[in-house]
């Protein structure tokens, strides 16, 4: 045979083919390992770990150093005894010592925020008391109370509407307007001058006469012009969600139920609202002060509003779909609910109730000898809502926004009301809304 196989022998005497194989030399291992001590969540112990968040620790090793003052002929200096010490990776960082006794370390440089007592590592700042700071989710803010304060704040998910949020309007061309007055002036110059010279008084009783009922007609609208629009409201009929079409303007009738961000009425503290408010008005009598610039005399005027609305959902009753109504993120809202009074305060009874004292002062507002009064609205979660807008649908979300032209009530001759119009949508809920709220 020309070659012959090689084996070897095992030491359980087994014979196997091929070479033996060389016992390889032991490598040392290249990486020692060694046990983490445990710290107990003392920054002072980690080592390691607070120099890889930049985070000044003191070595137990070490003595602190000594601060000497001295008096020198230019003036006071001060001299820092030279000793080793563990710094940060940031070579630009300065270092913050402290005493073995001392249970504060503060963060040198960097955005990362400081390790708390517990050792967990959390965003935000340490500066305040836990749960005062803010979080924010994507494009979702949420709710920021202040511990101590009753005085909510809301980000920019949820709506601040001003003290009169529902501006009602005669939509009238404004060139018919002036062409109105300048008519009548004429008319009436004209009148006086032919009663002058002519005398002969039927042109200025003619003009008189046409002029009486145009002043008459606007007073006329001026008072009524909400009342017409909210009964043109009521009256618009309901649209079924289900045949809805992108684009449409339609009237929704349902219930509703909070969105991502539930509100709180801040003096009464009702909880899981879509809707807000809260009045402070003051009477003003003969020589008295002023609540707000427009303020007129043995009349009630705002001086404090708080207003708020935000994303919701309504369930409608005619398909029984569920729509998101974008009421939040600064939409224009016209809220159509009557506040109801739940303080009526005076000099003399002021201080019977703590609670109003204390909504005073987390707002700043003083309470020396005024007539005052503490209205307070809200549209709380399973409440009957009828909303005026134009639908949306993305993604398969079907969705109410704000129409991008205001909501014309049309003229009322009847009623003799001119055209009427409300901006952005349009909320409204029955005045028993207490009593009508069905668990969600």
């Amino acid at each position: 045979m020309a070659g012959r196989i090689q084996s070897h022998q095992l030491p359980n005497g087994l014979y196997v083919s091929g070479k033996l194989e060389q016992p390889k030399e032991p490598r040392p291992p290249t990486m020692a390992a060694r046990a983490m001590p445990y710290t107990g969540g003392d920054i002072k112990k980690s080592g390691e770990l607070g120099r890889m968040f930049d985070i000044t620790v003191l070595d137990p090793q070490v003595p602190p150093p000594l601060i000497v003052g001295g008096n020198s002929s230019g003036g006071n200096s001060r001299q820092q005894a030279s000793s080793p010490r563990v710094s940060g990776s940031n070579p630009n960082s300065g270092s913050v010592w402290s005493g073995p006794n001392s249970g504060s370390v503060k963060k040198s440089s960097g955005p990362l925020s400081q390790l708390q007592p517990t050792g967990l590592i959390t965003s935000g700042s340490l500066s305040g008391p836990i749960g005062s700071g803010s979080r924010r989710s994507g494009q979702m803010d949420r709710q920021v109370s202040n511990l101590g304060s009753s005085k909510a704040k809301y980000g920019s998910s949820v709506t601040s509407l001003s003290a009169d949020p529902v501006r009602v309007g005669f939509k009238v061309p404004k060139t018919v307007v002036w062409a109105v007055l300048i008519v009548a002036a004429m008319g009436l110059l004209v009148g006086v001058f032919l009663t002058v010279a002519v005398k002969k008084p039927v042109v200025i009783a003619a003009v008189i006469a046409a002029v009486v009922p145009a002043v008459v007609v606007l007073l006329w609208n001026c008072v009524w012009g909400r009342k017409g629009l909210l009964s043109f409201i009521k009256k618009y009929p309901d649209a079924e969600l289900r045949g809805a079409v992108d684009g449409q303007f339609v009237k929704v009738t349902g219930v509703v139920t909070c969105g991502s961000i539930p509100l709180e009425t801040s003096y009464q503290r009702t909880p899981r609202c879509v809707y807000v408010s809260t009045e402070l008005y003051e009477y003003k009598g003969l020589g008295g002060r002023s609540a707000n610039p427009k303020h007129r005399c043995f009349s009630w005027g705002s001086r404090h509003a708080e207003k708020y609305v935000s994303d919701f959902y309504i369930s409608d009753f005619q398909s029984g779909l569920r729509a998101l109504v974008k009421a939040g993120y600064g939409a224009k809202v016209s809220p159509f609910v009557k506040p109801a009074t739940v303080a009526d305060v005076t000099a003399q009874n002021k201080d019977l109730s703590p609670s109003f004292l204390k909504w005073l002062s987390d707002r700043n507002l003083s309470a020396d000898n005024r007539v005052m009064r503490l209205k307070e609205g809200y549209i709380k979660e399973g409440s009957t809502v009828s909303v005026m807008g134009m639908v949306r649908r993305h993604d398969n979300v079907l969705m109410i926004v704000p129409p991008a032209e205001a909501v014309s009530s049309g003229c009322r001759w009847w009623h003799c009301l001119l055209p009427t119009y409300a901006d952005g949508l349009i909320i409204t809920c029955d005045d028993n809304q207490n009593a009508d709220v069905i668990p969600v």
